[in-house]
């Protein structure tokens, strides 16, 4: 049927597969947060970050229903699909994982899906 050589490289295409899988399996159990770091103004374009902080301002983009949240004074940009599924407040607190990209001049973080989005509403107001 197979000679020697087809077989062996059969062999190793099977287990290249299996390894991709397996480490596809693994990588997507481990999510975002061991690679992402913590947000500074060295961070490069393209870099995976985390911001943690309380959402000073909120403002929405009229056309394609995006938002955008100032955390720290560091624009975090929530597209339409991340943005439509999040209630947000100003003084709630978030965690976000997202990639950095400089628009306009400044320094960005751009959140791609509502699961790397962590929400903590803020308490009820002090009397």
């Amino acid at each position: 049927m197979f000679e020697h050589q087809e077989r062996v490289a059969l062999l190793l295409l099977v287990a290249v597969a299996i390894v991709v899988i397996a480490a596809h399996v693994v990588l997507t159990g481990l999510g975002k947060q061991p690679f992402a770091r913590p947000f500074s103004v060295n961070a490069s374009d393209g870099e995976l970050v985390v911001v943690k902080g309380q959402v000073d301002r909120i403002t929405f983009i009229s056309n394609g229903g995006h938002m955008v949240l100032e955390v720290d004074n560091l624009s975090v940009f929530l597209p339409a699909q991340v943005a439509g599924g999040v209630s947000l407040q100003k003084g709630d607190r978030i965690q976000a994982y997202g990639m950095v990209q400089t628009y306009r001049g400044n320094k960005e973080v751009v959140v791609d899906s509502a699961s790397d989005l962590h929400v903590t509403p803020a308490g009820p107001p002090q009397r």
